[in-house]
């Protein structure tokens, strides 16, 4: 991250006119994007919820974020959760990209990674997906409360998940667990 903030300063000092010997204008641009990252990457680790741990696996990608979450409470309770978090170059315009990587047993989360949260949306009907004015710290807490408030088994993209549920409760709450025995270590 400090990197990126460095670079964003020497573009500054190259538009005020202190272009430093050999530099190349072009090689100085920062994006939109990156922009708004450092902006909002400081303000998330400030508001981060208890249960959630960020990490860039290359802190001049900014866009690349690994979060982990670690459920304080209800059926995913023990488990850690690994998702990955891709902010597209049109950010924010567009959402960003979420996967997680964590094999799980959840009415909102397919077995193979894809979310499904309505703020992650482009284009929504009941106007509750992605806007310009969302930022990182929505996508985290919204994928933390996935595991608590937003776990939603009427509206599901795993629907065996979700009838499992229906069918027996208890019998679901073990599915749960066994996975987080299995993969979410």
């Amino acid at each position: 991250m400090l990197t990126l903030a460095s670079k964003l300063k020497r573009e500054e000092g190259v538009r005020a006119g202190r272009t430093p010997a050999g530099s190349n204008d072009a090689s100085h641009r920062v994006s939109i994007r990156d922009r708004l990252l450092i902006k909002e990457v400081s303000e998330l680790e400030a508001n981060l919820p208890n249960t959630c741990k960020v990490t860039f696996p290359d802190e001049n990608k900014l866009y690349h974020i690994q979060l982990a979450i670690s459920p304080d409470e209800g059926y995913y309770l023990g488990g850690k959760f690994q998702f990955e978090i891709e902010v597209p170059e049109a950010y924010n315009m567009v959402p960003p990209r979420v996967k997680c990587l964590t094999r799980i047993w959840h009415p909102n989360i397919a077995e193979t990674g894809e979310i499904c949260l309505s703020l992650l949306r482009e284009h929504s009907i009941d106007g509750t997906g992605w806007a310009p004015t969302r930022t990182l710290k929505d996508v985290v807490w919204g994928l933390n409360s996935l595991f608590t408030d937003l776990l939603n088994f009427d509206d599901p993209l795993n629907i065996d998940a979700a009838e499992h549920h229906l069918r027996d409760k208890e019998d679901f709450r073990n599915k749960v667990q066994d996975f987080i025995k299995n993969y979410a270590r």
